[in-house]
């Protein structure tokens, strides 16, 4: 191939395309390149297997340490397991990508994007997302793209394109938008309490940027001469459709117009309907009829058309009667029914969440600031998380049986998602030093259970004491587009989401968004019908929120007794060592007599943890004292630690002691230590002199007595 080396600029940003460099043998490569973070994006495609009834789309993002210039660790001295992050990188490619290849493709495709060269500033995800809309077209497999991504910043009151990760942590949104020539196919969001009318704006913002990507991408396959033309899909038979549709549509209408059934019931009407109307009418007829003969041929024919019946009828009876399967209006929510501190105080906080058949329980942990995760990832600034949320979709959730694995891209995404829609209203270190980690856990699932992991985690950060800025809640949003005609569907179940055209997630407070995700099944749609969906969220979320603040409308003054106590004191960075000692002696040594958890960081930032707080105090009181720094002329109330020949050593501070030598224990000529002190007695002494080794000598000499009453209350107070 030719090589072609393309730059794309806008908003002041370059993007850099080289085709025909690297990876020849892949169906299509390309290296996408913008400040010195470069992404190798690579798509093949494969003959398909037999008896596959669904897309094989493969989608890999991988990250290598070298382009950091780092050395992995460990003995093998490879990359090991791969980050969160990455997941969700290899989601976010996926996501935009595959509502654009045809329905009927069945081929495996397989997007490979890995991350070469990382600086530190240009995020590689969008970056990916792009080249991967190029190497599909450059492999010439059948795409309605071109397909593009950027991200939007808002620093101050402007909008940027591609922020960089300062940037990023400085605003107050980070924002991705994918579009196609056909509108905006896939948004994910996280905002600091936005108003939806901002949101709209950064949409609309972020996709005239891509415009500019697309329209590079068609250039460069013009010059290449490949063709963006689809190819055209096999001609379908429908004479199995037709045999289905005259003895089951009438069926099938009056199951999906009977409001007062359940998801089980109705799918196991569904079933029956198919057994009994279909399958056993199929088996009656003739070995040489057409239909037995299409089934013969293909043995899902018969599930996967009935479920193509099912989803026109069910479609059409939102458009046309505006009345969903279970008989609500479009922007009508489910019942929702809340319960906070449903575990064993034990659990720091719990809540469960209902809405409709969606349930999800929430168990809240508080953790010092040595249990925050280290992300141990080398190529992105961050480099330890405080919040943690992790998101668990167990196999009888939707009354199914499998092996339960480690969570997959899914469950990730979910928890991520969630997380992000949290962060915003958490407390600052400062003022709540804990570390938290939420799990939600999906006991049974009909729509949304991510909104519903972001309610139910909302309330038992309340009920386990958090202070939380404002409470959050959030509701999944639909669509279902049969030409002209558009129908938004507020709080979507598992049907409507598996038989709609979109999954629309918004979360917030009643002030503003603080997270979006809208995934396609179709190829795009214009702002306006977006607009539409994030304003008709609104109400649908603030109605959510009623219902929550209704079970506890503030967050717990009192923790869990289970909860560990946090003291905080901040020493100077060079008494670090002292407070850990040799070989860790001194803060060992303090832990086993006070009982506590002592966390250092390197800022000097010390947190003390315990459940009693007259034990925490005392460590406190301790560390204070050791690095708490000493003048000349100051005076303490001390106690006579030990006697020495030449004097006595007293304990001024938790444990900082110093020396009353002989000759400043009295005005007049003392013969023995003891004859004036003894081990344990209280005496008020002043600070003479620290010497360059670090030695305070103290004096019981020309101590005036207004300092002697302030040091008494001191110890006092």
């Amino acid at each position: 191939m030719v090589e072609i080396d393309k730059s794309i600029s806008f908003d002041g940003r370059d993007i850099r395309l080289k085709i025909g460099l690297l990876a020849p043998q892949a169906g299509g490569a390309v290296l996408i390149q913008s400040g010195d973070t470069a992404v190798l994006v690579t798509a093949t495609r494969a003959q398909g297997r037999e008896g596959i009834d669904f897309l094989p789309l493969l989608v890999d993002y991988e990250e290598r340490l070298y382009a950091g210039g780092k050395i992995p660790g460990g003995f093998l001295r490879r990359e090991g397991r791969p980050p969160e992050k990455v997941t969700l990188t290899g989601r976010l490619i996926d996501r935009p990508l595959r509502p654009l290849f045809p329905s009927w493709l069945r081929d495996d495709i397989q997007i490979v994007a890995t991350t070469l060269s990382m600086d530190e500033q240009v995020p590689p995800d969008v970056l990916a997302v792009t080249g991967a809309s190029v190497a599909v077209l450059l492999a010439k497999m059948p795409f309605y793209g071109p397909m593009a991504a950027v991200r939007v910043g808002l620093v101050g009151d402007d909008f940027i394109i591609n922020p960089t990760y300062s940037e990023i942590r400085e605003g107050e949104l980070d924002l991705v938008v994918a579009g196609s020539p056909d509108g905006v196919i896939m948004v994910e969001a996280g905002a600091n309490q936005l108003p939806e009318q901002d949101i709209i704006e950064a949409i609309d913002f972020g996709y005239e940027a891509t415009s500019d990507l697309i329209q590079a991408q068609r250039e460069i396959m013009e010059e290449l001469g490949i063709s963006l033309v689809v190819e055209e899909p096999p001609p379908a038979d429908p004479t199995l459709e037709n045999f289905i549709r005259d003895r089951a549509e009438g069926s099938i209408k009056l199951i999906l117009s009977k409001f007062e059934q359940d998801k089980n019931q109705r799918d196991a009407a569904l079933d029956e309907i198919k057994a009994h109307a279909v399958e056993a009418s199929i088996a009656e007829l003739p070995e040489e009829d057409p239909v037995k003969l299409a089934v013969a041929a293909n043995s899902k024919a018969v599930s996967s058309v009935f479920k193509e019946v099912t989803k026109q009828l069910m479609r059409r009876q939102i458009v046309e009667e505006g009345v969903r399967v279970d008989g609500r209006k479009l922007d009508e929510v489910r019942p929702v029914s809340c319960r906070v501190g449903v575990l064993p105080a034990r659990v720091h906080g719990s809540a469960l969440f209902n809405r409709g058949l969606t349930q999800v329980l929430s168990a809240a942990t508080l953790g010092t600031s040595g249990d925050a995760q280290d992300l141990a990832d080398d190529l992105h600034p961050q480099q330890d998380k405080r919040y943690l949320h992790h998101y668990n979709f167990p196999p009888f959730s939707v009354g199914e049986t499998k092996p339960m694995r480690s969570p997959g891209r899914r469950e990730i995404g979910h928890g991520a998602l969630a997380e992000r829609a949290l962060v915003p209203v958490l407390p600052a270190k400062e003022d709540f030093p804990y570390v938290i980690r939420v799990v939600s856990e999906v006991l049974s699932s009909n729509g949304s259970t991510s909104m519903g992991s972001v309610c139910a985690s909302t309330l038992a950060l309340m009920d386990a004491g958090v202070p939380l800025s404002q409470p959050v809640s959030g509701a999944a949003m639909g669509l279902i587009k049969e030409g002209d005609e558009v129908r938004i569907l507020t709080d979507i179940q598992g049907i409507e989401d598996f038989l709609g055209d979109m999954d629309f997630k918004v979360a917030g407070t009643d002030t503003g968004i603080t997270a979006l995700q809208m995934d396609m099944k179709i190829k795009g749609l214009p702002l306006d019908i977006i607009a539409n969906a994030i304003r008709q969220a609104k109400p649908a979320r603030l109605h959510i929120l009623e219902k929550m603040l209704a079970t506890i409308d503030t967050p717990r003054k009192e923790m869990s007794p289970f909860a560990p106590r946090l003291l905080t004191l901040k020493i100077d960075p060079e008494f670090i060592g002292l407070v850990i000692g040799p070989g860790g002696k001194t803060i060992k040594a303090i832990t086993e007599e006070t009982g506590v958890k002592i966390d250092i960081e390197d800022d000097g930032t010390v947190t003390i943890a315990g459940n009693d707080s007259d034990r925490a105090q005392r460590a406190y009181s301790i560390i204070q004292g050791m690095t708490r720094k000493l003048n000349a002329g100051d005076v303490y109330v001390g106690k006579v630690t030990r006697i020495i020949p030449i004097g006595a050593f007293v304990e001024i501070l938790p444990g900082k002691e110093g020396m009353i030598h002989i000759s400043q224990l009295a005005d007049y000529r003392v013969g023995k230590v003891e004859d004036e002190l003894a081990v344990s007695d209280e005496v008020i002494v002043k600070v003479r002199e620290i010497d360059n080794k670090g030695r305070i000598n103290l004096t019981r000499l020309n101590i005036h007595p207004d300092e002697a009453a302030t040091a008494r209350a001191a110890v006092n107070k």
